[in-house]
């Protein structure tokens, strides 16, 4: 039989690994991948924890969106939002199942921008470098807006004891979110080069595969990049002991209620909680069963009565602090002015009472703020619980608190970069978390907030010491382990021995300028990709118009 030597050539395979002009996988199987990278994502969070989940799960949500047009993308970008944030916020259900799915929605727009992102970056040559860079740039704009952003579930976040904790210390919770989705966009390319593309759709063409010798040699290269991602981790500096210690003493003293409405109908109880357990604490001091702290810190919400402006609760907190005769951190919210409310963090001294103190910068809305106050009560009856409307502080947490300065974090605050970061720089050692999660109890909410203080410590070279109202209390070594932690809705104290660190990361130093550049760059990848496609376009149709002038 003769050869027909006319036959067309297979055709030439695209940067992402699929030829060019392939139809790729059917929509069904695209959105299907799209769902899975985004469960997988959220496998890799705490409470599950299987952080070496999280580059397959972005692997398996660009393979989705590689070679599809923008507007597609965009859906499948949301299909893996949803997939990740359905499970993983769904520690706000016990505020309302509408409050659950509305946030996750919001949320998931911004992966659906991620989606249309990619879609026109993977076009070019090193596509994973610039999905990898749209993914920080997302998650930038979701800690952005709307209402001051919410920047929960980011991908550092899943890595609190990781192969990729330590990029922390060189370019902050950003540089993380950036290698495990480097990491992952490898892999995608590993398999686009790995498994036997598609051919160019209808036609007498349609059946030509792709030689699997050369695509596994083409895949040999990004597949060691994937494994030198986290393996180059180790490189970054690591800070050793500096000889000073200090001894925290932990309180948590739990609530009476839950959901809703966790403090309980009756006053006091809160307050009566935490001054009961520090009262318990100074008498194991003096019975030589505790040793001797040199701080107390008490978490947010201590006490349910305003102690500025309520006798009872002063001299409640002041017998208290004076029995363990050393400063106590209390958290309280108290009055500002006739109408608003502060979120504070307050030193309190065995003998000159309340001195300095710091208030929460970083409010949460519709929590202790409602934006657009009219129209969200108008719609939603639970707004009104908010009550007075909290104003934000407008100085750093670093507060003296007997022989150390310390780091005060409000809650809500250690998932942002800039309010960590800047308290961090002042020297302030080490950082401490007051926080109440006593409406999320027993929710995934807990163990990811742990988690972010997992990678702070790293981020900033300081031990982390939590103080939660109803748990999770814990102490974070610098180098990101946990090295304490109490359970949940249970009274529980420790005292604990605790390093004071002062020397800088690179990231502290540095602050957002990573950030900034990785932003950058998924821009300007956006932006060739966009010419490029905008140049094609002007050839085709000049070349449309040569043809019909030659055949006029």
């Amino acid at each position: 039989m003769l050869q027909d030597k006319t036959a067309v050539p297979a055709p030439e395979a695209s940067a992402t690994g699929v030829p060019a002009g392939a139809t790729g996988p059917a929509p069904w199987v695209r959105a299907g991948g799209a769902v899975a990278g985004g469960v997988l994502m959220y496998l890799a969070f705490p409470p599950v924890g299987l952080w070496f989940l999280a580059p397959p799960g972005v692997a398996l949500a660009l393979l989705a969106v590689a070679g599809t047009r923008p507007r597609r993308a965009a859906w499948l970008g949301l299909l893996t939002g949803l997939g990740l944030l359905l499970p993983g916020l769904h520690w706000v259900s016990p505020i309302g199942t509408d409050a659950w799915l509305g946030l996750v929605v919001i949320e998931s727009a911004f992966y659906a921008a991620w989606g249309a992102g990619v879609a026109l970056a993977a076009r070019l040559r090193l596509w994973p470098l610039w999905g990898a860079a749209l993914w920080v740039a997302a998650e930038w704009a979701r800690g952005q807006f709307p209402f001051g952003g919410f920047p929960w579930v980011r991908l550092a976040f899943s890595q609190g004891e990781s192969a990729f904790t330590s990029y922390a210390a060189l370019g902050g919770a950003p540089l993380v979110s950036f290698a495990v989705a480097l990491c992952g966009g490898l892999l995608a390319l590993v398999a686009s080069r790995t498994v036997p593309g598609p051919g160019p759709g209808p036609g007498p063409h349609a059946a030509v595969p792709v030689r699997s010798v050369r695509w596994g040699r083409a895949a040999l290269l990004p597949l060691a990049g994937a494994l030198a991602v986290p393996a180059a981790a180790v490189a970054v500096p690591r800070y050793g002991d500096e000889g000073r210690n200090v001894t925290v003493g932990v309180i948590q003293g739990n609530v009476p209620g839950r959901g809703m409405h966790p403090l309980g109908d009756e006053p006091a109880v809160v307050l009566r909680n935490h001054t009961r357990m520090l009262h318990e604490m100074a008498r194991a001091v003096r019975a030589g069963t505790t040793p001797r702290p040199d701080i107390v810190v008490l978490p947010e919400n201590s006490t349910d009565i305003d102690p500025m402006r309520d006798a009872f609760a002063r001299s409640e907190i002041d017998a208290a602090v004076k029995d363990i005769g050393v400063p106590v951190l209390v958290g309280a919210v108290v009055g500002v002015g006739e109408n608003n409310r502060a979120t504070r963090s307050l030193v309190w001294d065995p003998v000159t009472g309340p001195g300095a103190y710091y208030d929460k910068q970083q409010l949460v809305p519709f929590g202790e703020y409602t934006p657009m106050k009219d129209v969200v009560l108008a719609l939603f009856d639970r707004a009104g619980l908010v009550g007075k409307q909290s104003v934000p502080g407008t100085r750093d947490g670093d507060l003296r608190l007997g022989p150390v300065t310390v780091g005060a974090i409000n809650c809500y605050e250690v998932a942002f970069d800039g309010i960590v970061g800047a308290t961090a720089a002042t020297g302030a050692s080490p950082l401490v978390v007051q926080t109440n999660n006593a409406t999320y109890a027993r929710t995934n909410l807990p163990p990811q907030q742990l988690a972010m203080s997992q990678l702070r410590a790293v981020e900033h070279n300081r031990a982390v010491v939590t103080s939660a109202i109803t748990g999770i209390s814990a102490y974070v070594t610098p180098e990101g382990s946990i090295a304490w932690r109490t359970g949940e809705l249970v009274p529980a104290m420790n005292v604990l021995t605790v390093p004071v660190r002062t020397q800088q990361t690179v990231a502290t130093r540095v602050g957002a300028l990573p950030e900034w550049a990785l932003i950058l760059v998924g821009a300007g990848a956006v932006a060739a990709a966009l010419r490029r496609r905008t140049a094609g376009m002007a050839r085709t149709a000049e070349r449309e118009g040569d043809q019909q002038v030659g055949d006029a």
